[in-house]
């Protein structure tokens, strides 16, 4: 159905329309929207309410924080949502605060990133004596069953590059890309250390990765992606610096409930499904997606790791 009027009388406050243009760019939680528009919790509250009741935005709760989004229709004829920000973006020029509020929503996004990153700064070095979910030998040897070297591999989200070493013994080159310039600096020390001339370290995010497009044949993820702010985005970098021919492979959790990994592990995601993995890659563009579960831990909480494969024509 169309929208009705009270919708557009919402529409009428600018701190609603404020909130809307933020998320039709990024997911947010209050606390996040509190910070960028100054606004007091009840406030945003309030207008998040109201605009939930019209059917403006939606929610989605994870753990402890609940975060708020444009749905993807409003409308059974699914074009509506369309319409209004439309509307709404010729309101830009109107609201003085709207060009502030997407250098707010920037330096929002990146303190997301700030905390993952200041907790991989302090694992540097400690990887090997650490414990870490879902990061297993056997896990890791499903996946060389399946490489064909020598090849050019991204290790994405590599971190100190233990990984990245194994597998630099049979490809041609690794290029392992970290966004902690710690963990950077003391991959790069530790293969110097070993001897292990192909193997490039990287600064870079997953989701902006330092390649050219089409310059390698695979794109390894392990225990990376769950990181991700926005794991699809992720893939899709994956596909865009893949060759033709090559392939991705992601070891990662499944999807699971220990909700202390958050601030245990700097978790992003709680793992994910089999189904939503091949979502991703098949969203991303890889064909003959393959997932299994490669890994289940017997200890509580019984961390499982699944692997996802697929394949760029």
């Amino acid at each position: 159905m169309p929208l009705s009027l009270k919708s557009f009388r919402l529409l009428g406050d600018p701190a609603r329309v404020r909130l809307l243009l933020l998320l039709e760019r990024e997911e947010l939680s209050v606390a996040e929207l509190q910070e960028i528009l100054s606004r007091g919790q009840s406030q945003i509250s309030t207008h998040l309410s109201q605009l939930k009741q019209a059917g403006l935005v939606e929610d989605r709760r994870t753990g402890k924080n609940i975060f708020y989004r444009l749905p993807p229709t409003i409308g059974a004829d699914g074009k509506s949502v369309l319409e209004v920000m439309k509307i709404l973006r010729h309101a830009l020029t109107e609201i003085p605060e709207a060009e502030q509020d997407l250098a707010a929503l920037k330096l929002v996004i990146g303190k997301r990133r700030d905390k993952m990153r200041s907790y991989f700064d302090s694992l540097a070095g400690k990887f090997g004596r650490a414990y870490l979910p879902g990061r297993s030998w056997e896990g890791l040897a499903e996946v060389l069953l399946r490489l064909m070297p020598p090849m050019v591999i991204a290790d994405l989200g590599a971190g100190e590059g233990t990984f990245s070493q194994l597998l630099a013994l049979r490809a041609k080159q690794v290029i392992a890309i970290d966004n902690s310039e710690k963990m950077v600096e003391f991959g790069r020390k530790l293969a110097h250390t070993h001897g292990v001339k192909n193997l490039d370290f990287r600064l870079g995010d997953l989701e902006a990765v330092p390649l050219a497009e089409n310059t390698v044949d695979l794109a390894f993820f392990s225990q990376s992606l769950h990181h991700a702010i926005h794991p699809e985005k992720a893939v899709e970098e994956a596909y865009r610096i893949v060759k033709p021919g090559g392939r991705i492979v992601i070891l990662d959790l499944l999807r699971h409930q220990f909700e202390e990994a958050r601030e245990m592990y700097a978790d992003v995601w709680l793992g994910f499904t089999e189904l939503e993995l091949r979502s991703f890659l098949k969203k991303g563009g890889f064909r003959d997606v393959q997932t299994a579960i490669v890994h289940r831990e017997t200890e509580p909480p019984h961390f499982a790791t699944v692997s996802a494969l697929g394949d760029k024509l």
